[in-house]
């Protein structure tokens, strides 16, 4: 009896450590390969798809400079990456209504610490485009970036994807592509082309990575302390330096200076042409973020690499914490990547916003709601 006993005893805890530690929150295996089949696409997209100002702040008049001002719609060509369902790229994958926000960035590529990343990549552009990715490690031969290092050119394929062509990156993860001793059970990275990297980035091609800690995440992948997650990127587009520019500005009917070096010497014309959006949205056109009062809410925050991109990122109502650290503003540099925990407390639509004066009155705001 005893030796049964023993027996049970054993079979219970086994069930118990493959469904986690938690009842409903079952564990994944571990060393998965993940296989994403993503296309740089040319779209013609609209930072105010639902009209402008409506967060309703005031807006000072005339912000946005002699031309712009009053324009119902701010659109511009650009080339953005989309997830499809398998490597003959002919039906895009529907992004789901819980990441509807992320607006013009690309697929959310998730992996735990040991995984391995597969990206097979299609080039549905005129340009040349590549993929580079932060924190994860990877070979000479999925580095997506043309510099002098030495490597013979069969490796350089991933550097330079001509239009039309596809290619895979493998990216692994080891555990110091995961979270820190610091660190909460997920952290965000982030993928982008790097062809040209400022043109490749004002054109629209980046998109996030999350990372969770070994045996951290769910078999959906997302973190089993987490109830509902978000990624926002404080992002300043500057349509001058989109490698679609000057068909953009024929297209809303800008007056083009005659020569490259005279638009990057007028500050009027580049500013009248900086968006500065919240995932490629402004003025309150991002998606309305909502949450449930007393949830766990994980906040993946980045930055693009513009000399603008230093944001301080405000939460109105409610707090979070970051870096061990209890605040309800966290600043981001160029190309920041930070996590931030909210447990929100108050119920209500609350204004989510960057507090650079420049930035808020340019339209980077946006709306939260904390339901019952």
């Amino acid at each position: 009896m005893r030796t049964l006993a023993r027996y049970v005893l054993a079979l219970t805890v086994a069930f118990v450590l493959l469904r986690g530690a938690c009842p409903g929150q079952e564990g994944r295996l571990g060393n998965q390969v993940h296989t994403y089949f993503i296309a740089a696409d040319e779209v013609t997209w609209d930072y105010t798809p639902n009209g402008r100002e409506l967060t309703g702040t005031p807006h000072p008049e005339g912000a946005e400079g002699e031309g712009v001002a009053g324009r119902s719609h701010r659109t511009y060509p650009k080339a953005v990456f989309h997830e499809y369902a398998d490597a003959s790229f002919r039906i895009q994958k529907p992004r789901p209504m819980e990441w509807q926000h992320l607006g013009i960035l690309g697929p959310l590529i998730r992996a735990e610490v040991g995984d391995t990343i597969q990206v097979v990549f299609k080039n549905n552009t005129k340009l040349t485009c590549s993929l580079h990715t932060h924190g994860l490690a990877y070979a000479k031969d999925s580095e997506g970036a043309t510099y002098n290092d030495g490597t013979p050119s069969a490796a350089k394929r991933d550097d330079m994807v001509p239009p039309g062509a596809s290619y895979t990156y493998t990216w692994t993860v080891p555990e110091r592509a995961g979270p820190g001793p610091g660190d909460p059970s997920s952290i965000v990275w982030m993928y982008h082309g790097h062809f040209v990297e400022s043109k490749d980035m004002n054109t629209g091609l980046l998109g996030p990575i999350i990372i969770t800690a070994r045996g951290a995440s769910r078999p959906d992948g997302t973190p089993k302390d987490v109830d509902r997650e978000f990624v926002t990127a404080f992002a300043v587009f500057d349509e001058t330096d989109s490698w679609y520019f000057e068909t953009g500005a024929r297209k809303t009917g800008a007056s083009l200076p005659s020569s490259v070096p005279m638009r990057v010497a007028d500050p009027v014309f580049r500013e009248q042409n900086l968006l500065y959006s919240i995932n490629g949205l402004i003025e309150g056109n991002l998606p309305l973020l909502t949450m449930k009062r007393g949830d766990r809410v994980r906040w993946y925050l980045l930055a693009n690499s513009n000399e603008d991109d230093v944001h301080t990122v405000h939460w109105h109502g409610q707090t979070v914490l970051s870096n061990h650290m209890r605040t309800d503003t966290i600043t981001l540099g160029p190309m920041g990547m930070v996590v931030a925990d909210m447990a929100p407390d108050k119920e209500g639509t609350w204004l989510f916003h960057c507090h650079v004066n420049d930035h808020l009155r340019g339209g980077m705001q946006a709306l939260f709601k904390v339901a019952p």
